[in-house]
């Protein structure tokens, strides 16, 4: 179980093949995508490589420091990535419910998940706590980025129907339940459907690198379980936050919509 087959870098140059497949089928079919696979290739390559020598030195010479700015600075750019596809669309109010849910949600859920479960010592072990943080903040980012969506479409398309309930006597939080239950279901229900595919469908990345790098594979199953549960929980939570605060951003201290 530990032969590693070491990938020299004319084995990993054949590899983007594929990406030459790809360009030569959207140039037949007209589609025009070359640039941005071709940017997007060269772009993860190089992240690739610069983030691989950082972790080799990071876990080489672990330190708390290192990990905490880490970790803060994966989940400020997770904010800002959600603020960036929302550019101009977002109140003032709402950026700081999505900054406050995706901080709040991910580090709790990151926190039990260590220290509950994996149980890591020294707890700012890097070899941990960072593929963990990155696999629970990367999920949680992409839930909340179909939770804001959902919500300002829904809040928006069905706002004769929230006014209605207002004026009926309802309360902010009964007017929008349907959109929020709605929107909640939607953003977990990618989550929720690989979950079901794992293990029959496809075999998930993280317990892939596992088995390739020599670890057997009931001890990569195991991880694979947890970690699972720790990102729908991750995402659940973030997503469920977010909701409970950003609602209230669409009205005003009178209750009415702004």
């Amino acid at each position: 179980m530990n032969n590693i087959i070491n990938l020299g870098i004319w084995q990993v140059a054949l590899a983007y093949i594929f990406v030459l497949i790809l360009i030569a089928i959207v140039r037949l079919r007209g589609i025009k995508r070359e640039k941005q696979i071709l940017i997007s290739s060269i772009r993860m390559t190089l992240q690739l490589i610069i983030t691989g020598y950082l972790l080799v030195y990071i876990l080489d010479n672990p330190s708390p420091l290192v990990t905490t700015g880490i970790i803060i600075l994966m989940e400020t750019f997770a904010v800002f990535t959600v603020f960036r596809k929302f550019k101009g669309r977002l109140s003032r109010a709402l950026k700081k419910v999505v900054a406050v849910s995706m901080s709040a949600g991910t580090l709790s859920c990151l926190a039990f998940y260590l220290f509950a479960v994996v149980r890591i010592s020294p707890w700012y072990d890097p070899q941990y706590f960072i593929p963990i943080a990155g696999m629970l903040i990367g999920n949680s980012m992409t839930g909340i980025t179909l939770a804001v969506n959902a919500l300002l479409s829904g809040m928006t398309t069905q706002k004769h129907l929230v006014e209605e309930a207002l004026m009926l006597g309802a309360t902010p939080k009964a007017a929008t339940k349907s959109i929020i239950n709605g929107t909640f279901d939607g953003a977990i229900m990618p989550t929720i459907n690989s979950m079901i595919g794992m293990g029959i469908v496809f075999l998930p990345g993280m317990m892939t690198g596992q088995i390739l790098s020599g670890t057997a594979p009931t001890t990569a199953i195991a991880y694979q379980i947890a970690i699972m549960l720790g990102i729908l929980g991750a995402v659940g939570i973030t997503v469920i936050i977010m909701l409970q605060m950003g609602y209230r951003t669409f009205f005003n201290e009178q209750a009415q919509l702004r």
